[in-house]
């Protein structure tokens, strides 16, 4: 059985140490099947530096996200989803992650999530290794690479066909959307 957990944050910055996560999107796809979507908003750790930068980039305040619920009760309603579709006892029941450029952004954030909630099981719910649309493209578009500007996930997408509202560039719940999307057409 295929478990797929495609997933986006968006983040107080880019340092997985020192910022923290104000937003998890995602979609859970089951042998090709939506089952779920979720959208969380989230109060940062207390503890986070909160970079204005970043929240620009999210189109969102420092006082919006200081009012989104507290991390405790989102990941809360996390492990509530996960429990619908992965026995984290069972060791071959995990999901496998899925998003863009996840290895080296979302991936650290998201497990230090897991570890600010006290939570050290992280890899019962998940495979060790992700399924990156970023490397995915990359082997994909290995002989036409030199044609794009950059390889961020609208440039990739825009190159499928895919159409790209830029307006909602960097809402997790939104970059999900087109990370299926380029999925779906590379696999």
């Amino acid at each position: 059985m295929e478990k797929l957990f495609f997933y986006d944050l968006e983040t107080t910055g880019v340092q997985y140490w020192r910022n923290g996560i104000h937003q998890i999107a995602g979609a859970i796809v089951i042998d090709g099947e939506l089952k779920e979507r979720f959208d969380f908003k989230v109060c940062p750790h207390p503890k986070a530096l909160i970079e204005a930068a970043a929240l620009e980039v999210g189109h969102v305040t420092e006082e919006q996200i200081l009012s989104y619920p507290k991390m405790d009760i989102v990941y809360k309603q996390l492990i509530a989803i996960l429990s619908k579709y992965v026995n984290k006892f069972d060791k071959t029941d995990k999901f496998h992650l899925v998003g863009y450029n996840i290895n080296g952004f979302d991936n650290p954030f998201f497990r230090a999530f897991f570890v600010q909630n006290e939570d050290k099981y992280f890899g019962s719910w998940f495979w060790a290794d992700s399924i990156d649309c970023y490397v995915l493209a990359s082997h994909h578009f290995r002989k036409e690479r030199s044609k794009f500007l950059d390889f961020k996930q609208q440039s990739v997408a825009k190159y499928l066909g895919i159409a790209v509202d830029e307006t909602k560039l960097h809402d997790a719940e939104y970059d999900i959307e087109l990370c299926m999307e380029i999925y779906n057409r590379l696999s």
